[in-house]
């Protein structure tokens, strides 16, 4: 199949609960696709409640690739994940479908619609950079980082260990700041378009309420029970996933049901405002109202825009 021929890649990108799963599906089912899961956190088998990783009635409407491919044990890297993805788009595509990337996870989506290459690791500088992480605690970690490479200090949690010892690993091996190995902003297939859902701040914090409490309904706190018996604790990306920490802080009588709760609710406000500032700055993502009756058709049409775009 050539490029002119293959299905367009459709990335439906938004804050967590702006409703992208459910435009998702509706997507893909009117256009014959597929869905890739570009939510970091959803590769983990039994992270389901927590990540609102699409049920299974919504995963027979249909077909759904890279949920549930790690233990909470098990690392999850960018530069892995990309792999995974593009292989599963190419898959997708081969067989005449189409491809619809949905998750929260902006880096994940990035790395895989965008040209990206990832620097190289060095397991001596990585080992020296944990070693000081754990003697001197994040904040002075991403004070160091700030002095080196202000751009990535800004763009990175300064709770973020492992991602800021992977800035400090880059810049020391590489002679660059982390920042200039982010992925350019150009598709690597011109056949891709992004679809953001545009949600107003004061009802997205609602939305955010509503599911947090819906999950703790759900046995959110029996689900982080049972993962920490798998090793959650010591799973180096699954244990950083938001609500999981503060559960097992319920769990270890750190803190109460109702404080772990509005700590789950306050911590993914924080995220969503974060995804929304990172999509925003994306001139290419065409917006749709997450309540406009009319979404699935003017998303449509958006994908229906890029075949037309392209040389016969």
């Amino acid at each position: 199949m050539s490029d002119a021929e293959a299905a367009p890649i459709v990335a439906v990108v938004g804050a967590t609960a702006s409703g992208k799963t459910g435009l998702a599906l509706d997507l893909a089912e009117r256009l014959d696709g597929e869905i890739v899961n570009t939510d970091a956190m959803a590769l983990y088998r039994g992270m389901d409640i927590g990540t609102a990783k699409p049920t299974p009635a919504e995963q027979a409407r249909v077909p759904h690739h890279l949920l549930d491919r790690l233990t909470v044990r098990e690392p999850a890297t960018v530069a892995e994940f990309q792999g995974w993805a593009r292989a599963a788009i190419a898959d997708v595509r081969g067989r005449g479908r189409t491809p619809f990337l949905v998750g929260g996870s902006a880096l994940y989506t990035r790395a895989v619609v965008d040209r990206f290459e990832f620097p190289g690791t060095n397991p001596v500088v990585r080992a020296r950079l944990e070693g000081d992480l754990a003697r001197s605690g994040t904040a002075a970690m991403h004070a160091r980082l700030a002095v080196v490479d202000a751009q990535a200090a800004a763009r990175i949690e300064p709770d973020n260990g492992r991602r800021i010892v992977r800035a400090l690993e880059v810049v020391e091996i590489t002679g660059r700041p982390f920042s200039a190995s982010l992925p350019a902003m150009e598709h690597a297939d011109p056949r891709t378009v992004q679809i953001g859902v545009d949600i107003d701040r004061a009802t997205l914090h609602d939305r955010v309420e509503e599911r947090v409490r819906a999950m703790f309904e759900a046995g959110f706190v029996d689900e982080v029970r049972r993962l920490l018996d798998e090793g959650l604790a010591e799973g180096r990306t699954a244990a950083r996933a938001i609500g999981y920490p503060e559960v097992a802080a319920y769990l270890q009588g750190e803190l109460t049901l109702d404080e772990a709760r509005e700590r789950m609710v306050t911590a993914t406000r924080r995220f969503v405002r974060r995804q929304d500032a990172w999509f925003r700055k994306d001139p290419r993502i065409v917006w749709v109202r997450w309540d406009d009756p009319a979404r699935v058709d003017r998303a449509i049409d958006a994908v229906r825009k890029i075949g037309r775009a392209q040389p016969a």
